[in-house]
């Protein structure tokens, strides 16, 4: 399966994949700032923005086909990069070899059973209401209020989100065919380190007013898991900390060259 994709830029490759419901523009932010080092590839995982669904999605099937689309480009050993589910997939794939770099921005995998549970249902519900109001949803992400009270579970300043962004988001998450399979799939998801992430450089950043996947406790979890990764806090950020912060999100991986 060829994956459809933006690519842009000279340098290094680096992969970045979506979260669950979203697409390769969630990037977007950051891309033009990544590409001046980096020869950038943003994809949309099967099921979602417009690549072809799988016939059966788990976290673990969009693992496999990300690494098959790393195979089909030739991509040697590339940094790979991903929010939320993406952060469980780059990590993952990291833990088979095939990355140079790893970065996790609120990766999924690092909660007990009630923060797992809590995150499906967020996502469940959400996709319901804005199926509800999906003629309004303009209209009502239009507003400061709208956008605050819509998009707080995924956005750390949803005030001050554009409108076309709000509404873009809550599309992606509608048109995404593989959402509930994906979502489903969060029951088995896991972490299959397997002594590898000590190897390489692993980056794990959290946005600090992330609800989704809570800061406070996940974070914690995830430097006990992984001691030995560079972790960082996105203050002021929530779950997706491109646009709330995209300086911030951008030095994450740019430091990344650096060191």
């Amino acid at each position: 399966m060829r994956l459809n994709h933006h690519r842009v830029g000279t340098g290094e490759p680096l992969v970045l994949i979506h979260g669950v419901g979203s697409r390769w523009q969630v990037w977007e932010p950051i891309i033009e700032t990544l590409s001046e080092v980096y020869e950038v590839i943003a994809i949309d995982l099967p099921g979602f923005g417009e690549s072809e669904p799988l016939p059966h999605t788990t976290v673990d099937t969009l693992t496999d086909a990300v690494h098959a689309f790393i195979d089909q480009l030739d991509l040697e050993r590339p940094h790979i990069a991903g929010n939320s589910m993406g952060g469980l997939i780059a990590l993952n794939l990291g833990a088979r070899g095939l990355a140079r770099t790893v970065t996790a921005y609120s990766p999924i995998g690092f909660w007990n059973e009630a923060g797992r549970i809590w995150c499906q249902r967020s996502l469940g519900n959400s996709k319901v209401l804005g199926q509800r109001i999906a003629p309004q949803l303009p209209a009502i992400l239009g507003t400061v209020a709208g956008r605050t009270l819509l998009s707080s579970l995924v956005f750390g300043k949803p005030w001050a989100i554009e409108p076309r962004v709000a509404v873009d988001t809550v599309h992606g998450v509608l048109r995404a065919t593989a959402f509930e399979e994906a979502l489903k799939s969060f029951d088995e998801a896991k972490l299959a380190d397997g002594g590898r992430l000590g190897r390489i450089p692993v980056t794990i950043a959290w946005g600090s007013r992330d609800v989704l996947l809570t800061y406070r406790t996940q974070s914690r979890r995830a430097r006990q898991w992984l001691p030995e990764a560079r972790h960082i806090t996105l203050s002021g950020s929530g779950h997706i900390p491109f646009y709330d912060d995209p300086d911030g999100s951008a030095k994450v991986l740019l430091d990344r060259i650096s060191r």
